[in-house]
């Protein structure tokens, strides 16, 4: 970070690489589409480079940029549920996530999809954040803006609607 910040831009493209996976993970996870997620990515990237002076503590370069994302990611799912999307439509979406035993999981996958995409986009986050990407509450607040009471809120209350929905899944 101090090398970009010193003007060395190649510093820039070593910060890209190191980030580029687990940010695209988040993406891909948030909206559903690998496309919006690439386009959400390349957002916070150049987004970041530019305002890499507000950066307050270099030392947490990667939090600063998952907080760019992560606004990134709400205007595009904003777009794209104007556009009437769901949250996963397609396999594709999710061809670069590793899972294990794909043959053997497509049907938990797709019903794992679906209980996510009908979670509302603030309980899918936080979700997501806490048990995807395996934050603490205190980096899921900077990221997201909201309090921590809130967030755990919102991570139970997903909870509690998937088991819902598992449910009722199983019954049909």
């Amino acid at each position: 970070m101090r090398r970009v910040l010193a003007g060395d831009t190649g510093a820039y493209a070593a910060l890209v690489a190191r980030y580029r996976d687990r940010l695209g993970r988040y993406a891909v996870h948030m909206l559903g589409d690998r496309q919006d997620a690439e386009e959400a990515l390349q957002d916070a990237f150049v987004r970041a480079h530019r305002s890499l002076a507000r950066c307050d503590d270099p030392e947490r370069f990667g939090a600063w940029l998952y907080g760019i994302l992560v606004n990134r990611c709400r205007t595009t799912g904003g777009r794209a549920a104007r556009r009437a999307r769901l949250f996963v439509r397609d396999d594709a979406a999710l061809s670069g996530v590793p899972l294990p035993s794909p043959a053997e999981r497509a049907e938990w996958d797709d019903t794992v999809r679906w209980a996510l995409g009908r979670l509302t986009p603030e309980y899918r986050e936080a979700f997501l954040l806490k048990h995807v990407e395996d934050l603490e509450y205190e980096e899921m607040a900077q990221l997201t803006g909201a309090g921590i009471s809130a967030l755990k809120m919102r991570v139970k209350r997903a909870r509690e609607q998937l088991q819902i929905i598992f449910r009722e899944a199983e019954r049909v």
